[in-house]
């Protein structure tokens, strides 16, 4: 397969363009002839005029890349090598929500030939590709996995927002369905990653090791959370804490602030969800969830302490609250805790306001229904800086200060502003 590739007789296929896909289908489309394909046909013609939705990317991404934009299953049906790149998100009750994935599976099953390979690098609990997403593909096709096709897991490791570790220069885990999967899947994608490839013993220890990455890092923050909320008790700056306990070698840096966006706030549920349909209940990881998620209430909570405590009434009150994105510099709002923040603050009848320069305002009112503001507006009586933008960062106390009441209220939640003067405003940080 992979000397095919090699010679441009067999296609690359990207299913799903978004922040993994869409990169990860320029980046072999520099050496390979590929396509690329999602069933958004909007999407597909924004990239077709060399437009990145997410924004991630500008028109020279585009530049010298042997790639065909679809999303007509009869030109999919040209490639041989496909790469599944599609959400994998959970529900309103905090399942997994396998209908991208699942459909992504029954849509390569309708075109799968003999000699083909399929390979996943959606999240996913450990199983996921071997006992759901294959037999749609041998059902669908009609097709047997070994005799006609093989399949594998390399779980993406895109890091929106970071110019510095791109998808060339990361480490890539790859895993295969037999040893001669892992071997050709190896190749393909050691031939465009720099940092080389880590080949894993099975697709299951493949789809682990991605999962617990997010979770990890979803219950290291949850701790600097719940630091923060009894440090907020005591009177004391949690980033000061954190500083002086980092003076220590082995001290691991994780800062609190709102878990959100489509990887650390969603990949410990498929997880969760694994455990449970394997008799065992989890507490370390259902403990941090319930940890980040109870944030927003926290932050609410405190806002409209300070206010009270300045004789201000909160339901009389404005409030800007700067930022939607789930982290900085990205144009991504993919499962927000601002939106959280924002119906906690609501409810104590406050007239609240969002802005975001980097979120699209048409995308925010499709999917949350919410009014996105640009620019801020004035006479606010509290900010609550919720991103930490560029733009945001190099803005002064002062500005900010400008755009409030008397007696203003400023709560970073991100730190920007905690080693500069704060004599100018009431000034709190988680």
């Amino acid at each position: 397969m992979f000397q095919e590739i090699v010679n441009k007789e067999k296609k690359i296929a990207v299913v799903g363009l978004g922040y993994v896909g869409l990169p990860l289908a320029l980046l072999f489309a520099r050496k390979y002839r590929v396509v690329g394909f999602d069933i958004n046909a909007r999407r597909v013609e924004m990239l077709r005029r060399r437009e990145d939705p997410s924004r991630e990317l500008g028109p020279e991404a585009f530049e010298n890349a042997d790639i065909e934009f679809t999303s007509d299953i009869e030109v999919l049906r040209t490639a041989s090598f496909y790469i599944v790149a599609v959400p994998t998100p959970v529900d309103e009750h905090k399942v997994p929500d396998l209908k991208p994935i699942l459909g992504a599976s029954n849509t390569i099953g309708k075109v799968l030939k003999k000699g083909d390979y399929v390979i996943y690098e959606s999240t996913v609990y450990p199983g996921c590709t071997e006992e759901d997403c294959l037999p749609i593909l041998e059902t669908t096709s009609g097709l047997h996995l070994g005799a006609d096709f093989r399949i594998g897991y390399s779980p993406e490791r895109i890091n929106p927002g970071d110019k510095s570790n791109t998808i060339d220069n990361i480490l890539k885990i790859v895993s295969g369905s037999d040893a001669e999967a892992l071997r050709e899947i190896s190749a393909v994608y050691g031939s465009v990653i720099r940092a080389g490839v880590y080949e894993a013993p099975s697709i299951k220890v493949a789809e682990a090791a991605k999962v617990i990455e997010n979770s990890q890092r979803d219950l290291n923050i949850s701790f600097m959370n719940e630091l923060s909320i009894i440090f907020d008790r005591m009177g004391i700056q949690t980033r000061e804490v954190i500083e002086a306990a980092a003076t220590k070698w082995n001290f691991l840096k994780f800062y609190p602030g709102l878990v959100g966006g489509h990887c650390i706030g969603v990949d410990p549920y498929y997880l969760l969800h694994k455990s449970h349909e394997l008799g065992y209940d989890p507490q370390v990881i259902l403990s941090g969830r319930r940890v980040n998620d109870q944030m927003p209430e926290f932050i609410a909570k405190k806002l409209v302490q300070i206010l009270i405590a300045k004789d201000k009434n909160p339901g009389n009150c404005k409030v800007l609250i700067m930022g939607i994105t789930f982290k900085e510099n990205v144009s991504d709002i993919r499962n927000s805790k601002v939106v959280d923040l924002y119906e906690e603050l609501k409810a104590y009848s406050m007239q609240v306001d969002i802005a975001d320069y980097m979120a699209d305002p048409e995308e925010v009112e499709e999917e949350y229904g919410l009014h996105l503001r640009t620019e801020p507006g004035s006479g606010y009586d509290a900010i609550v800086v919720a991103v930490a933008h560029k733009r945001y960062r190099e803005m002064g106390l002062a500005e900010l200060t400008d755009m409030m009441k008397e007696h203003p209220i400023l709560m970073d939640l991100k730190g920007i502003y905690s080693r500069q003067d704060h004599h100018l405003l009431h000034y709190w940080s988680l």
